[in-house]
Parts: C-alpha cells; sequence; structure tokens
C-alpha cells in the first residue's frame, strides 16, 4: 500500500512539471492555445500526487478545486449547456446529495446531546449567527464590493456551520461530539435565520424573498439531511432485523415506489385537495425528497448487496460519501465559476483577502470568546473552528437557487476552498500542541457530585 502511494506521488509530480514545462514553451512559442490544458493538467497532477503523500493529502481536494476553476476559466462554455440543458440545474441535486452525506453522519443522539451541554452550543449558535453575518457585511463594504458580490459576503457569514468542521476538530483534539451537535443545531436553526439575517443586512443590495429562502433552505439541506438520519439508522443500526435480507430489501424497495409517487406530485394533482399555502409548500419540498427518497433506496440496494450478501467492509458508506461530496463541490465551483468569469478576474484577489479575513475573525472570535466564558480548550478549538467554518456548499445554492446571481456565488465559491486550507493548517497545529487542561478536565470530572 505504502509502495502504491509513493508511486501514485511521484506520478504526479513527474506530470505536473512535464505540465509546467508544456506551459512555459507554449507561452514563449506563442500557442496560448495549448497553456490552458497544461495548467489545468498541473493542478490534476498535483492534487493526484497529493493524494499519495500522507503529509499532503489534506489539501488535495483544495487542488482540485483550483483544477476545476482553472478548467472554468479556460473553458467556461464546457460548465455552460449539454445537449441544450444548463448545468446550473445540478447544483442544487448536488448540494442535496452532500447534505444527504452529511446526515448519514449523524444520530438523534446528536441533536438531543445539546441537553447535556446547553452552554457551549448556545455560545457557538450565538457567535455564529450574529458575529460571521456582522463581519461579512463590514468586509463588504471595507472593500467596496458591487452589491450582489457583496450579498454573497454576507450569504457566507449567514449560513451554518460546514460538515468539514467535525473533521476538522477530530484533527485538532478538540470535542468531536460538541462540533457533530454545534454542526446538527445550526444546520436546524438556518431555515429561520439565515433568510432573516440575510433579509436584514442584505435586503438593501439584493431582493431578499424570506419565505422562499426559508423554502430553499428546507428543500436543500433539511429534507436530504432527515433522509440522511434515516440512512444513518440503517447503514449502522445492529438491530437483528437490519441485518436480514427480507427487510433491508424491503426498505430499498419501498424508498423506490415512495421516490416514484412524489416526482408524479404536480400542481394539478394537488390543487382541490390541499389548502394553497400547503399545495406551495409540498412543491417546494418535493425535490428534495426525491433526492432523499432515491439515495435511500440506493443506500439500502447497497447495503444488502455489500454487507448483507457480500459480506464486504461495514465502513464503505463512509469512504464512498466523501469522495462523492468532494467532486460535487467541485463541479459546483466550476459550474459557478464559468458564469462570472469577467467579475473574477476583477475582484478575484480582493474576495481572496476578504475570505482570509473573514475565516481568520471567525477563529480568533470563536476561540477567544468562548476562552472568555470558560470553556476548555478542547471547547475552545471546537467553537473556533464551528465558528470560522461556513456551509458554503449552502450558501452557493442559495445563491444560484434563491438570489438568482451568479455574483452573489463567488464568495461562496472562493470562501470555500480558503475554508478548507486554513482549518487544515489549524487543525494540524493544534494537533501538535497538546491539550493542556485535558489532565484538569479528568481531575474535575472525577470529584464528588459531578
Amino acid at each position: 500500500m505504502a509502495a502504491t502511494s509513493r508511486s501514485i506521488c511521484w506520478t504526479g509530480f513527474s506530470v505536473s512539471l512535464i505540465a509546467v514545462v508544456a506551459a512555459l514553451v507554449s507561452a514563449a512559442a506563442g500557442h496560448p492555445s495549448l497553456i490552458g490544458p497544461a495548467v489545468v493538467l498541473l493542478f490534476a497532477a498535483l492534487a493526484v500526487a497529493f493524494m499519495g503523500h500522507a503529509a499532503l493529502r489534506g489539501v488535495a481536494f483544495t487542488v482540485w478545486v483550483v483544477a476545476f476553476v482553472a478548467a472554468s476559466m479556460f473553458y467556461p462554455a464546457a460548465f455552460g449547456k449539454w445537449f441544450g440543458v444548463d448545468l446550473k440545474v445540478l447544483i442544487v441535486p448536488l448540494i442535496q446529495i452532500i447534505m444527504f452525506g452529511m446526515g448519514t453522519t449523524l444520530s438523534v443522539r446528536d441533536f438531543t446531546r445539546v441537553l447535556a451541554m446547553p452552554w457551549p452550543v448556545f455560545a457557538g449558535m450565538v457567535l455564529q449567527f450574529s458575529v460571521m453575518p456582522v463581519v461579512g457585511m463590514s468586509i463588504a463594504a471595507a472593500f467596496g464590493f458591487e452589491p450582489e458580490i457583496a450579498a454573497g459576503v454576507i450569504l457566507i457569514g449567514s449560513v451554518p456551520g460546514g460538515v468539514a468542521s467535525n473533521l476538522m476538530t477530530y484533527l485538532a483534539r478538540g470535542d468531536v461530539a460538541l462540533s457533530v451537535t454545534m454542526t446538527a443545531c445550526s444546520t436546524l436553526l438556518s431555515p429561520v435565520m439565515t433568510p432573516l439575517i440575510m433579509k436584514l443586512l442584505a435586503g438593501r443590495l439584493v431582493p431578499i424573498d424570506f419565505w422562499e429562502m426559508m423554502l430553499s433552505i428546507l428543500n436543500m439541506v433539511i429534507v436530504p439531511t432527515v433522509a440522511g438520519l434515516i440512512a444513518n439508522r440503517i447503514l449502522y443500526s445492529r438491530a437483528a432485523w437490519l441485518q436480514r435480507v427480507g427487510p433491508v430489501a424491503l426498505i430499498a424497495v419501498a424508498s423506490s415506489l415512495a421516490a416514484a409517487g412524489v416526482s408524479l406530485v404536480n400542481e394539478r394533482v394537488l390543487s382541490g385537495v390541499l389548502p394553497e399555502p400547503v399545495v406551495d409548500w409540498v412543491l417546494a419540498l418535493r425535490g428534495g425528497a426525491l433526492i432523499g427518497l432515491l439515495l435511500l433506496a440506493a443506500v439500502a440496494a447497497a447495503k444488502l448487496a455489500v454487507s448483507i450478501v457480500l459480506r464486504g467492509p461495514d465502513d464503505w458508506m463512509d469512504k464512498a460519501l466523501p469522495v462523492v461530496s468532494m467532486a460535487g463541490i467541485c463541479v459546483i465551483i466550476a459550474i459557478i465559476t464559468s458564469r462570472s468569469r469577467e467579475q473574477l478576474l476583477t475582484v478575484g484577489l480582493a474576495l481572496i483577502a476578504a475570505a482570509v479575513i473573514h475565516n481568520t475573525t471567525g477563529y480568533l472570535v470563536g476561540y477567544w470568546s468562548a476562552k472568555l466564558l470558560g470553556m476548555s480548550e478542547t471547547m475552545c478549538r471546537t467553537v473556533a473552528l464551528e465558528v470560522g467554518l461556513q456551509n458554503g456548499g449552502m450558501a452557493s445554492g442559495l445563491a444560484i437557487n434563491v438570489l438568482q446571481s451568479p455574483a452573489a456565488a463567488l464568495a461562496p465559491a472562493i470562501f470555500g476552498p480558503w475554508m478548507n486550507v486554513s482549518g487544515s493548517v489549524l487543525a494540524s497545529w493544534w494537533h501538535r500542541r497538546s491539550v493542556r487542561d485535558a489532565a484538569a478536565e479528568q481531575r474535575t470530572c472525577a470529584l464528588p457530585g459531578r
């Protein structure tokens, strides 16, 4: 295995070196048409090389994002329309798949755990939905961004924490249980908090429809996440009936039939049966329900084949979903970038600077606020990462689907990759530093009455 990784790593670095030489020769020879393929190949080869290198594996995803961004900058038409269909229609389904994947990592216990640690979760939620959007608004004003781009900066600060924070917290020796609970709770609050904050802070920049944004979040985030919670139960429950062919096959078939039924639901079918406001809600949530049911059917069928029939590993979903999620994010960013290519060339550096400032402020405010509130070192690290890392995919989907603005989606497209880089660096730095108060925590917990 180690030899294979080394081979992949060196092959990737070799190809990237060839790509650099090809790009330089093309530029010198006056053949600009060859520079694009060389640059795309350079970053793709580097991403492959990083995947094979233990120390660099954590930033391989970001390099893949850069490769897709490069491809969309050189060849924007490739991410425009295929066979007459605008590829932006893929953005919401891809986000729904990503959120389903997040749901499979959660359980009901992650939501009820807030009862055992209410104060850290409450503090994190307040910081998440107050500091980050206000900082986003301040940065947008300081940089003088045009209204739609400024709205995107505020939007990335108004969405809940991203699932990447859970992994970063684990690497940083933080409180993973608290991180998962904070992510789950902020996601549950987002259908109300995100539209409310956007209405208050960005309503003068772009039109904000509170109810449309709320329904979009429910459809794009909450419904697939709930489906993922159900999939978590199917995948990881030790209940005897979920280890047998019959019940799991029945779940797969029932989910498929339910998905078929949802696909047939339309306004004509529902009108006269349900009140008009209820019809609007049902139709707004139809896409999320359809994706969720299809994925539930796929998960049940895959468990039936892999775990029950073939007796394969139980952690196959843990390996598959991150790859699917990362691929989905890369495609989303490429689609967004291709539609805002000219604006990105103009404000790209300013948006990168804004991302650094916004993200760093989140880490600092999260950490030191938790420290001032008397939280432990592990909790401080957790709150810092939860506040500093946002759900960029959700922000991108809202910008395209609700705000109808590729320009507003630029900030999420740039902030997302940067957050992965900074989060990885911060988590690695904390990983090398011992948690100074760990022993003190253990002694406190051991005291009578605790």
